[in-house]
């Protein structure tokens, strides 16, 4: 059973992962309404004001979030769970900023920082981050 609280959480980490670059781009803004449509979130007072840009949420912000999310102990699957969602925000406008592919950066770190992340993981979290690195490249 899925906790909902961390379902909120991550709904939360996404709406600050479109943040992250200053701004919300149409598409993310209609992939956010989705998830958060879907996750029986868009009418939740605490997710309302920031997934209808009342209040902008700062990166540093976000990165609480993520570390709120993760927990002390991050299984496999949150980091899994994780990661496809932003790269699924990250890639609805066609578009990676640097300010997320920092982010996914930041989330590799984070990883290696744990010890009870498994070496496939970490495998997974690279190819991810160069895949990233490779499209800010090819960007600029």
């Amino acid at each position: 059973m899925v906790n909902h609280s961390h379902v909120k959480n991550l709904v939360k980490i996404l709406i600050g992962a479109a943040w992250i670059d200053g701004r919300i781009q149409p598409e993310e803004r209609q992939y956010l309404r989705e998830i958060a449509q879907a996750k029986g979130l868009a009418n939740d007072p605490e997710i309302k004001p920031w997934l209808y840009e009342l209040v902008p949420v700062k990166p540093n912000r976000c990165y609480e979030w993520v570390k709120d999310y993760l927990g002390d102990r991050p299984s496999l699957e949150d980091y899994e769970n994780l990661i496809e969602a932003i790269s699924g925000l990250i890639y609805s406008d066609g578009e990676v900023a640097i300010e997320e592919a920092r982010l996914l950066t930041t989330l590799e770190e984070l990883s290696k920082s744990h010890e009870s992340i498994q070496p496939g993981h970490v495998t997974l979290l690279r190819q991810i981050q160069k895949l990233y690195r490779r499209w800010v490249d090819v960007q600029n």
